[in-house]
């Protein structure tokens, strides 16, 4: 799991140089800052849905995800489990749950997040997840500086979630087919379509409750494709 934890230390570091700009920032720059991240959230989400090959897996593991997530209610238990840091830490800032999500998501939806844990777990290199982890520091300056500390708790979530696809990996990667892994990537990018709606204020979408729906993309795609 060293390319994740490299990956965390990236943002941490890149989080921190953000909070530092967030202090002098006006409201305004802010703004206009988050204003841009939504819409480079949408485009990401698109160009990732693309990557589709059968639609039936993707409208099928939306509607199962979304349907089993709100049955959990995971943007209950994330939201409180992240009101519960903000508390622990004693941050005054009204968009730190916000901020952790929003960054968890940005993080960990993208291609470069499944390739690079697979290519680690099967026990390569982890490149990949180097230059993601530059990427990422880069973009948690920006995130910071919009929405404050939460990004750099956005770490936590990230470890859990991509140190466990690594550790699949070394496991059962060689499951994991070309076709599958487009799938998987497709579904992400659809929920960060939803993300970018979000941040944009177009309309409140509950999107960690259809965070299963990736485990369904991976499941129909064993069987569909």
């Amino acid at each position: 799991m060293t390319g994740t934890l490299v990956n965390a230390a990236a943002i941490l570091a890149g989080g921190t140089a953000g909070l530092f700009i967030h202090s002098r920032l006006p409201a305004r720059f802010t703004k206009i800052v988050f204003q841009g991240i939504g819409l480079f959230t949408v485009f990401l989400g698109f160009s990732m849905a693309m990557k589709t090959g059968n639609y039936l897996v993707m409208i099928f593991s939306i509607v199962l995800g979304s349907i089993s997530g709100e049955l959990i209610d995971i943007d209950k238990r994330i939201n409180f489990f992240s009101e519960w840091i903000k508390k622990l830490t004693g941050s005054s800032n009204a968009r730190f749950s916000e901020g952790m999500v929003t960054s968890f998501l940005l993080f960990c939806m993208g291609s470069m997040t499944i390739l690079g844990a697979f290519e680690e777990g099967l026990g390569n290199n982890p490149s990949l997840l180097y230059a993601k982890s530059v990427l990422d520091g880069v973009s948690s300056i920006a995130l910071a500086a919009a929405m404050g500390a939460g990004v750099l708790f956005s770490i936590v979530p990230l470890i859990i979630y991509q140190g466990g696809l690594t550790l699949f990996a070394a496991k059962l990667g060689n499951l994991m087919s070309e076709p599958v892994m487009n799938e998987l990537t497709a579904v992400g990018g659809l929920l960060l379509i939803g993300l970018g709606i979000g941040i944009l204020d177009i309309k409140k979408i509950k999107i960690l409750n259809m965070l299963p729906a990736l485990l369904f993309a991976v499941l129909l795609g064993w069987l569909l494709i």
